[in-house]
């Protein structure tokens, strides 16, 4: 058996105390589930709660996934950022349908949303980067997402420039930033349990319901 192996089979999953979960209590609508889970998961030390997988799908139909940033959550739906001319934004932009997926360990919860994507205004874009730090402005302007990289030294000096231009002009825009907001079609609650008798709410879009939203609870 190789080190892999060894380490693979001796790890635990969710070696802590979960919280409770009663589906029967859960709000009408999934937003401000997610916001009480959400401000949960910080609250008892989860590591980077805003992180989130975005799966895409590319032009020939194959998925991609990556790991990004969620910068809010609200009646539009929920939000993150990135340049239009990155391989997310073109897909988004041939075909505007997404996936997020949110883990927070420390209490053996996952969400899930699948939707539609739309895109913020440049002004919301604008606003959006500026409230973000020196050096996640600076990355934006460097912008060039997903191209090749010819060398080590050449990202290095992009980024020294804009690192400058970033503190020297506070208001430096790029223009392909772009605030995207996916609106859920479904979204998913998942409480996890030791004995794996997971708890799984999903919330899909109705138009029959007063809330706009339908619950059923799904098989683990």
């Amino acid at each position: 058996m190789t080190d892999f192996d060894s380490t693979l089979r001796s790890l635990r999953v969710w070696d802590t105390d979960l919280p409770g979960f009663a589906p029967e209590t859960a709000p009408a609508e999934p937003l401000a589930l997610f916001h009480d889970w959400f401000v949960a998961a910080a609250r008892a030390g989860q590591t980077e709660p805003h992180t989130m997988s975005l799966a895409t799908v590319d032009e020939d139909g194959r998925p991609d996934v990556r790991t990004v940033m969620l910068h809010g959550a609200d009646e539009r739906g929920w939000h993150f950022a990135s340049h239009a001319t990155s391989a997310k934004g073109r897909q988004l932009a041939a075909r505007p349908e997404a996936a997020l997926g949110f883990y927070w360990p420390v209490q053996g919860r996952q969400v899930r949303l699948r939707g539609r994507v739309v895109t913020g205004t440049q002004g919301e874009a604008y606003e959006d980067l500026h409230a973000r730090s020196t050096g996640a402005v600076a990355s934006a302007l460097v912008g060039r997402q997903s191209e090749v990289l010819d060398s080590v030294e050449e990202l290095n000096a992009a980024g020294r420039a804009a690192w400058d231009r970033a503190r020297a002009e506070p208001g430096a825009h790029a223009p392909t930033w772009t605030l995207y907001i996916l609106q859920p079609s479904e979204v998913e609650f998942f409480q996890g349990d030791e004995q794996r008798r997971h708890l799984r709410l999903r919330y899909r879009l109705d138009a029959t319901s007063a809330s706009g939203w339908a619950r059923e609870l799904l098989w683990p």
